[in-house]
């Protein structure tokens, strides 16, 4: 008997979140990507404490659901896995460029990337790939990818802020692996800054103040 993996291609639909209305007061518009086991509905709820009239966050979601727990009462996603990751990653950047297509965000906005856990190696992989001169580039708590190098952001903005968040208490902390993913990350960003904050594996909110 031969097995044989084959691929078909077909339209599929997902959602995404968005907090606040886009107006004419609009100064910011922030893409935000969540990490492994979150929903977008719940994590852009860490986004409350923004100024509503001048803020605006479009949080994309990963497409691959599945149970917490043995409950099976709690839903979690995941935006990749090891398996199949150069597809995966295909269908993954074309939605995110379905959603910006949907939302269709004015240019003289500023626009802030914000990747966290697994949600940066989306981030990073979009701006790259789709060339995104954003405003700002937020890395939180996540490890990113290593086939990125200084060659494919050389088109953002002298003035783009590139900034990089950890918790001290974060279960994933290694100071050498850190240190050398800091070391790494300065030679793809010279001008990054980097910052820590008192709690663990976490988007704390009072760091946000730091991006902008």
């Amino acid at each position: 008997m031969n097995t044989e993996e084959k691929s078909a291609v077909y339209q599929t639909t997902n959602s995404y979140s968005t907090l606040n209305q886009l107006t004419s007061t609009t100064k910011n518009v922030w893409l935000v990507f969540h990490g492994i086991g979150y929903l977008s509905r719940y994590f852009i709820k860490l986004f409350e404490s923004l100024d509503s009239t001048q803020n605006y966050i479009i949080a994309p979601q990963a497409p691959s659901k599945y149970y917490k727990g043995n409950t099976y009462n709690k839903v979690g996603s995941s935006w990749l896995t090891k398996e199949n990751t150069k597809a995966e990653t295909i269908n993954v950047l074309n939605y995110i460029d379905a959603v910006m297509q949907e939302e269709d965000i004015p240019e003289n906005i500023n626009l802030i990337v914000l990747g966290y856990s697994q949600g940066v190696s989306i981030a990073s992989r979009w701006i790259a790939s789709r060339k995104i001169s954003c405003t700002a580039f937020a890395i939180v708590s996540g490890g990113f990818p290593r086939e990125l190098a200084p060659k494919d952001f050389d088109f953002l903005i002298p003035t783009t802020e590139i900034v990089h968040i950890l918790g001290e208490k974060d279960p994933y902390y290694e100071e050498d692996k850190v240190q050398a993913e800091k070391d790494r990350l300065e030679r793809i960003f010279p001008k990054i800054q980097f910052h820590m904050h008192t709690g663990g594996h976490e988007l704390d909110p009072n760091t946000l103040s730091l991006i902008l």
